[in-house]
Parts: C-alpha cells; structure tokens; sequence
C-alpha cells in the first residue's frame, strides 16, 4: 500500500528522514504504475526514436547510482561503473537494442538493489549533510539536497513517460 503523507523516519535525521519518506513514494508509485507490464509491454517502442519502459527504468536506477556517487563518495563514476551505466544513463539506439527481453522483476530488482544502497548512506548522513556545497567542473555550485531531489525529479518525469506509454500501448491493443 503507498503512504500518502510525507513523514519524519526515525531511523533518519529530520530533513534526511523527510526525503527518504519522499523518494519511498515515488518509488513506491513507480513501482506501481510498472508491476503488473509483460515484457512485451516493457520493451514497446512508439516508434523508431522513443525509449521503452524497461530502458526507463533501467535510467531511473542509473540516475540513483550515479547521484550516490557523486553525494557519497564525492567522485565521479570510474571507468567500469561508466561502462556499467552508460547505456542506461544516455538512452537512444543502444538502449533500444539492449535494454530489452528482461521481465519486470529484473528492472525491480535493479531499482531495488540501488535503493537498498542510497537508503544505508543515507543513515550516517546528518541534516547538514544536504547543505554541503560543492561545484561543477563549470564552476556552478550545487548541494547534496538539490542532487537528491533531481533524484526524484527524474524519476517522475521518466514515470510520466511511462504512463503515456501505457496509454499508447492500450490504443494499439
């Protein structure tokens, strides 16, 4: 069942707690919206530049790992995690050729997996954590709070996607 309310978690400090109480609802709509999709559905294309609902999720798990290395580990991804990553994290032709044939379990363990990781970090970060500034190789400063936000952003975009996605495939049905 989805929790509609935006809660503290004691396990966490107050605003950390707020966001995890945050990113567990969008999980948990995501993961509803996607549950019950046959991998015929996963793998639909619109058409010949559009992305499938796996390859979208896949990037929704992607974007997760990519933001716990850079706010926990304050790097940037090495070559083997990029090479890991890549394909989910630009999406395109390549993503429409390979992120496919999976059912839904392998992209819900995925995001799974990558959740169970932000989830742990999450517990030895403090409130002041979220505040602490850092910048871009551009020189444009960011904070560990607005990279998890974007967190949720993408994912909510992304499952817009998936939505209209499904409504196209109900039409062709």
């Amino acid at each position: 069942m989805i929790d509609y309310r935006i809660v503290e978690n004691e396990i966490y400090t107050g605003k950390i707690g707020s966001l995890v109480s945050m990113l567990e609802h969008t999980r948990a709509v995501t993961i509803d919206e996607v549950t019950n999709l046959t991998q015929k559905e996963l793998d639909y294309l619109v058409d010949s530049s559009s992305n499938s609902i796996g390859a979208l999720l896949h990037h929704i798990a992607a974007i997760e790992f990519v933001h716990q290395v850079i706010s926990f580990e304050e790097r940037d991804l090495n070559e083997s995690e990029f090479m890991k990553w890549k394909t989910s994290l630009e999406l395109g032709d390549k993503a429409r050729s390979e992120k496919k044939n999976k059912p839904v379990s392998y992209y819900l363990h995925e995001l799974s997996e990558v959740r169970e990781n932000t989830l742990k970090q999450l517990k030895s970060k403090h409130d002041s954590w979220l505040f602490e500034e850092h910048k871009w190789p551009n020189d444009v400063p960011y904070n560990n709070y607005y990279l998890w936000f974007h967190v949720m952003e993408d994912e909510i975009n992304h499952r817009g996607q998936i939505r209209s996605i499904k409504r196209l495939l109900l039409n062709d049905k």
